[in-house]
This record gives C-alpha cells, structure tokens and sequence, in this order.
C-alpha cells in the first residue's frame, strides 16, 4: 500500500537502513526482504526500488533488477540511479544496446558526472565491439569446425619445457597428477597437451545422447556436484575430501565449470583430462555458462585468450556445444544444471531428441533446462534472471510422475548452506562453489548417492585460500565496473 502516514514513512526509512547494512554484509537475500518491507510501506520512494534492484543483480536475478529499476524510473524520470542500476542489470545479460541507452540517459542528466561519461564510453566500445563481430561472422552453415583444423602431433615441444608430458596418445593418471600439481604452482601445461586433452574430450563428448543414463551398480556410488566456476582450489578440495574421480569413484559435474571465477581454465582441463582418463567415470552436464555470450561477459574467454590463445576460444565453444543437457542416474534421479518446463508433459524422449549442438537458444526447451529456476508457489512464473521460467512444486511432481523419476538435482543458484531442499523433498540444489566470488559467504557441497536406495547424502564444505589473483580478472573491463 502506498504511504499515508508520517509513521509509515519513518518505518520505511529506518527498514532502508537496515537493508543497506545488511548489503554491506553481503547478505543479498536480507537486504531484498528489508527493501520490500520498506516498499510496502512506501512504495513511491525510488531510491528503496532502485537499492532493490542493486541487490537482485548481486544475485544474478538480472530480469528482477530490470523491473525494479524500471519502476524506480517511472516513480522519478530525472533518477538517474535509476537508469544506472537497470543499465548495469542489462549489462550482465549481455543485452548491451538496451545498456548503452540507459547510461546515454545517466549522462544526459548527470552530465558533468565523470564515472557516468566514463562507464558510457566502456559501454559504446562494448557495443560497437559486438556490431563488428556480428559483421564478420560467418553462418554456422559455412563454419567450418576449428577442431578439424588442428593436428597437436606436429606442435612441437620445446627442450626448455619443465613440465608434465604426454607420451603418445594417451593420457595417464601420473600426468593428470602432475598436471594438477603444475595448476597449483600457477603454471600451465604445453599447449600441445592442452589441445589434445580438449580434441581428446570433444571426440568422447560428440559420441553422447543429449540426455545420457547412468547405471551405478548396487553397492556402488555416485557423486554430483554443482557450479565449480572456476574455483580451481576448490575443485581440488573436493578431490581431496571426496576422492579422485575413478572407476570406483565417479563423478558427474553440472555445469558451469567456467566464469567469474580466475582459474577457469585450470578447472576445465582438469575436468576433460578425467574425462578422457575416465570416459565412464566422469560425467558433464552443460550448464548456462558454456556459452560464448556468457564466456564473452563473465572472462572465461579473456583468461582462455590469456593463458592459451585465441585458437583455443573457438575449440572450447565447440567442444561445450557438445557437453550433454542432463543425465539420469539408475533410472531414479534426473540432473539437470537449470530446471524444468513452460509445458507440461515433457518426456525424457524429448529431451534426448533435442539437437543440442549450437548456442542456447532464447526459448524451448534446451533455453529452459540450462536458465529455469524453482518457485516456492505453485504453477509457473516470470524468471528472476529475465531467461527462462520459474517452476513451483506441483511441475516438479507432474514430471517427475510422468517419466517415472524419484527426484530432480540441479545447481545454477547459490545456496547459502550450498545446497536447498524445496518441492517437498522432490528437488535439490547443489553448489560447489564455496564463498563464491569471493564475497557470497556461502559453503559449497557435492551429493553422493549409493545404489540400489539412490538416497541422497549431502556433504558441505567451507572455501580453502587461493592465490591473491581476483574473480572476473580477465572479463571486459566494461563489466568489472559495475560489480
């Protein structure tokens, strides 16, 4: 209701206040329900809409950042915090002309502003950046695949290389070892193993369903894990807690192995080597982030750039066009990186028809099982990220009935206890990425489940230290800004 009462105005500030401590904590998900107390109190104070908005993009709940910012707009036209907060919201979405127009705005009002002239021309280069590639890019028709291209046999390797080696074509548990020893140091393998660990792995990937089944024979286990984004020493971690992954010891990671995280690409060669070493034993799901819109945005492809080279961008796109969208383990539990259906009456046959090999699409359903998000209410609504739907209790029950399932696993949302519990039992969230971007807070955790009960044993883990190199290091400087 709007504010009538000079005591109504007073509690709205003084829950404001409260919202602003608990951002400055870090403590998104307060600091939101403290806003909406303020807002429901007084809903025609733009600042409460626009501080709302500032706290969903901490989140990743871009499509909630752009509503709010829009109606702190039409609350006051001349706020330019405002555009500002809805600009930085379309920014993260990768939707960089409806950006460039907010922060035209920003300018126009605060015209003298230099950090408004400054993140306006980020922002045009960004955009003229993306006009240009658009321009030069060729048809996925006469694309041809950059991995035919490659021969890693006649790279040479020089004398003065100190570091773990591959003896002809295949690729040992020693170098894997040593190979991780090397990460740890900071140091990269030879770009003749890191391009045949990746041709390796695209050629097993290539040969998988869309939608892959896992058998896990009875007394046998089976781990899953969430986002790991590029927190290599905490993938490390997981090792070290949980074991190698191994015959006896598998492991399915879902999705985004890649962004935000600065050792993005020590974590996915670390992934594909256990692929090619173990191709039963290491499963991987893609998630909304083995993507070159997101990869572009969030530096995976400036660390790729950094650390490997520009051939190597192109080879890991078409490689994570070949990752599978979800698995289902024993027939019982269904993993998925996003979530479920705007339909109802989706079958994992449909799922397995799916021809997954390109960029996500804007909608349907390879769009909604790598973005959907659960709902605690029933049916389905708007997404929170502005990318697919949300989905309540009673979708999860339906699909689960009509393919004949126990339960859904998915990841792509940190949890504060790094895993969530919702639709009565019939879902879990799991996220492996502990104190993520280094300022969540939050613990990591990874599920292992033991046939034949396929009953799920949830394991939490606080972050470890790594070395004093920054989340998002390699991303545009454009998106750093406004972090």
């Amino acid at each position: 209701m709007d504010a009538n009462t000079n005591s109504d105005v007073q509690k709205a500030e003084d829950l404001k206040l409260k919202a602003n401590e608990a951002f400055k904590a870090n403590k998104f998900s307060q600091a939101i329900e403290l806003y909406s107390q303020a807002i429901e109190l007084n809903s025609s104070n733009a600042v409460y809409w626009a501080n709302r908005a500032f706290a969903h993009t901490k989140l990743e709940e871009y499509g909630s950042a752009v509503q709010d910012a829009t109606k702190a707009i039409e609350i006051d036209p001349r706020y330019s915090k405002g555009y500002y907060r809805r600009g930085a919201a379309y920014l993260a979405m990768g939707k960089f002309k409806e950006a460039l127009k907010d922060f035209q705005q920003v300018k126009k009002i605060c015209p003298n502003d230099p950090d408004a002239t400054r993140k306006l021309k980020e922002c045009e280069k960004a955009v003229q950046k993306i006009r240009f590639e658009e321009a030069i890019s060729v048809g996925d028709a006469e694309r041809r695949l950059v991995a035919d291209s490659i021969d890693y046999h006649i790279i040479e390797v020089e004398p003065q290389y100190a570091g773990p080696r591959i003896d002809g074509e295949e690729i040992t548990l020693d170098f894997v070892k040593a190979m991780l020893d090397e990460f740890k140091k900071q140091k990269c393998i030879h770009k003749r193993y890191a391009y045949q660990i990746v041709l390796k792995t695209l050629e097993l990937l290539r040969s998988m369903p869309s939608l892959v089944d896992v058998d896990v024979p009875n007394g046998g286990h089976f781990t899953v894990c969430g986002d790991v984004h590029g927190q290599y020493y905490d993938l490390i971690n997981i090792f070290e807690l949980n074991g190698l992954p191994s015959e006896e010891n598998p492991y399915l990671f879902n999705g985004d192995f890649v962004d935000r995280g600065s050792f993005s690409v020590e974590v996915i060669l670390t992934l594909f080597a256990f692929k090619c070493l173990y191709p039963k034993a290491m499963y991987l799901a893609r998630g909304n982030h083995e993507s070159k819109s997101m990869n572009k945005i969030y530096g995976f492809e400036g660390e790729v750039r950094s650390k490997l080279g520009e051939k190597f961008v192109e080879l890991f796109a078409e490689a994570f066009c070949w990752l599978p969208l979800a698995h289902v383990i024993n027939k019982k539990v269904f993993v998925v990186h996003g979530g479920l259906f705007s339909v109802d009456g989706v079958k994992l046959s449909d799922i397995r028809s799916i021809d997954r090999f390109c960029e996500p699409p804007e909608e349907g359903l390879m769009c909604e099982l790598l973005w959907s998000d659960p709902q605690p209410q029933p049916g389905r609504g708007p997404s929170k990220r502005g990318v697919a739907l949300s989905f309540g209790g009673d979708v999860t029950k339906k699909f689960l009935e009509d393919n004949n399932l126990d339960l859904i696993v998915r990841s792509h949302e940190v949890k504060d206890e790094g895993y969530e519990i919702e639709h009565d039992g019939k879902l879990i969230t799991v996220f492996s990425a502990p104190n993520y971007c280094d300022q969540m807070g939050n613990k990591g955790a990874f599920i292992r489940f033991t046939a034949p009960e396929m009953k799920p044993d949830i394991v939490t883990f606080s972050a470890v230290p790594h070395p004093d190199v920054k989340p998002m290091a390699y991303a545009n400087n454009f998106l750093r800004m406004f972090q």
